[in-house]
């Protein structure tokens, strides 16, 4: 049970986050908990929406996005993330089972995508002190510089949703997904 009480309704939502709420209804069809919980403060609703929204715009596609959060959601032991984004990964991003579960374990079954997911799980694993051969690997793996940049920031929002949901045990509203076997 979450540790704060989500808006059952956009109109239980403090009002300055319902327009908010209400975008996230109509690009999602449904407004996950996350959203209803970030809602108690619209600045950080907005915050949250806007360096997403921001980073959907950029050079990284959907799949790579989606690789980047399970990994990084595994790596900070979020439940929540790791229930959205496998839903989302497979549902949108089109990934497979076999490759969710290898993006949990930090890697990917796509030669390129491994390096970004290996560089984003060093970042969470080294709270961003990465060397300068981890970013030359990237580089050199075929990733701008824009995109190394994007991959830092996906890293961030995750990290930022994670905390969240793991701070206030956000009740996880997606299909319920198995724990790795360490």
């Amino acid at each position: 049970m979450s540790h704060f009480p989500i808006p059952a309704t956009l109109d239980e939502a403090p009002t300055h986050s319902q327009p908010l709420l209400q975008a996230v209804k109509d690009s999602l069809g449904s407004v996950p908990n996350l959203f209803r919980l970030l809602s108690h403060s619209p600045a950080a609703l907005n915050a949250y929406l806007q360096l997403n929204t921001a980073l959907g715009e950029g050079q990284l596609d959907a799949a790579t996005r989606e690789r980047l959060a399970l990994a990084v959601s595994q790596q900070n032991d979020c439940q929540y993330c790791l229930a959205a984004h496998s839903y989302l990964g497979k549902h949108v991003a089109k990934l497979s089972e076999a490759e969710i579960l290898t993006n949990r374990h930090g890697s990917s079954g796509d030669e390129k995508a491994a390096i970004a997911v290996n560089f984003a799980v060093q970042l969470v694993q080294q709270r961003g002190a990465v060397q300068g051969s981890d970013i030359q690997a990237v580089l050199d793996a075929g990733y701008s510089r824009a995109e190394l940049l994007e991959i830092i920031a996906h890293v961030a929002l995750n990290t930022l949703s994670n905390y969240v949901n793991t701070a206030l045990a956000t009740d996880i509203d997606f299909p319920a997904i198995a724990s790795l076997d360490h």
